[in-house]
C-alpha cells in the first residue's frame, strides 16, 4: 500500500500497488505533455481517496470521457481515469514521497497524440 498526497496535503489517497511498479509511463497527449507527470496505473478498486475529496476538481476536454483530477488548493494533478480504459486509475508517481521519479529508468511513452479512439 502506498500513500499519495498533493503538494499542500489536502488530498490523500491509498493505492494498493506492488513495490515493483509494473507499468511506469509518460504520455504525449495535449494535457500530459503539459503536466509532465510520470504515472502508473491500477484498477479503480485499488485506488481510494481517504482525505480531501471535496478539494478535488475534475477537468475534462475533447471527448469528455477521460477524467483528470487535481487539487483545487495547490493545483497538483493527482490522478485520472483514462478514456481508453475508464476501469483504471492513472496516478502521479511524483505524489508518492517514497518514489523518486528522477531515478526511474525505462519510462515508457504512451502515444496519446495518436489515440486510437480519435481514429474512429
Amino acid at each position: 500500500m502506498k500513500k499519495l498526497t498533493c503538494h499542500c496535503g489536502e488530498v490523500e489517497a491509498e493505492i494498493n500497488v506492488p513495490d515493483n511498479l509494473e507499468k511506469v509511463l509518460k504520455c504525449n497527449c495535449s494535457i500530459c505533455k503539459r503536466k509532465g507527470a510520470i504515472m502508473s496505473m491500477v484498477k479503480n478498486e485499488d485506488f481510494k481517496i481517504i482525505k480531501g475529496e471535496d478539494k478535488l476538481k475534475l477537468y475534462q476536454f475533447h471527448s469528455k470521457i477521460a477524467k483528470h483530477y487535481f487539487c483545487s488548493d495547490c493545483g497538483i494533478y493527482t490522478h485520472h481515469n483514462p478514456r481508453a480504459n475508464p476501469a483504471m486509475t492513472g496516478f502521479n508517481l511524483g505524489c508518492i514521497d517514497e518514489i523518486n521519479t528522477f531515478e526511474l529508468e525505462n519510462v515508457a511513452v504512451n502515444d496519446g497524440q495518436n489515440h486510437p479512439l480519435d481514429n474512429k
